[in-house]
């Protein structure tokens, strides 16, 4: 696998994809052919339009998968894929409905370099059951391409220690879902991204990022810090606590 896994697309006070554009255009083969995924926004055009505009300067090659009308074709010309962020569960229907998500895993398997961003991390995953999206659609199921075999929880947030929100934190949210399902999460904080290169995986990009296990404290992982051992994950779903 050939992956770059950002939390986010947009940081505040910057354009879009700028705070990890270097990072992107390294990972991105030379002059690539880029097939972007879309359906995590309703309006794909001006949604791909927004992401050309931020790559065509570094000779980045964008296509929607929407434009043409065939989304598999799309695909099958690509020299990678970006999957951009949106509503979670808009975008994995789409991936369905298409029959995107399994080229995807066809595709990504055999070596094609696989971008996302907040929804499309959240697809790497093997479920959706970790994101912090309403759903605002019924997709057929909660599968999602299993890229990596644990769980990622893009825009983590930390618990705020003056807040007067009495709601679940997000260290609670995952804490529940650990109560029912034993896989590991990652929470990527805003500014960071996951990569992931053969057998080998690393927090990388501003900031650190917080691990999720079951019957075990968080934990904190520098930027820099070897999660390789993840890759050998063995999710469980639906185990109870």
């Amino acid at each position: 696998m050939n992956l770059l896994l950002l939390s986010n697309s947009t940081q505040y006070g910057r354009g879009y994809l700028e705070h990890a554009l270097d990072t992107v255009t390294g990972f991105l083969p030379p002059k690539a052919r880029l097939a972007f995924v879309p359906y995590a926004l309703a309006d794909h055009d001006a949604y791909t339009a927004k992401v050309r505009g931020a790559l065509e300067g570094a000779g980045i090659e964008v296509h929607g998968v929407h434009e043409g009308g065939d989304p598999l074709g799309q695909l099958a010309a690509a020299d990678a894929v970006f999957i951009g962020g949106g509503n979670s569960f808009r975008l994995l229907s789409a991936l369905y409905r298409t029959g995107l998500r399994d080229a995807l895993i066809k595709a990504v398997g055999a070596g094609l370099p696989y971008m996302g961003a907040s929804a499309g991390t959240n697809m790497a995953a093997p479920t959706l059951r970790t994101t912090n999206d309403m759903p605002i659609v019924q997709p057929p199921s909660f599968a999602t391409l299993g890229l990596v075999p644990f769980q990622i929880n893009p825009h983590y947030l930390d618990p705020d220690p003056s807040s007067t929100h009495k709601g679940e934190t997000r260290e609670e949210r995952l804490t529940e879902f650990l109560e029912e399902n034993d896989v590991p999460v990652l929470g990527l904080r805003e500014g960071s991204w996951l990569r992931v290169d053969g057998e080998r995986a690393t927090v990388e990009g501003g900031r650190p990022a917080r691990l999720f296990r079951r019957g075990a404290a968080p934990r904190e992982l520098p930027v820099g810090a070897d999660v390789s051992e993840l890759l050998g994950s063995e999710p469980q779903f639906d185990t109870g606590h």
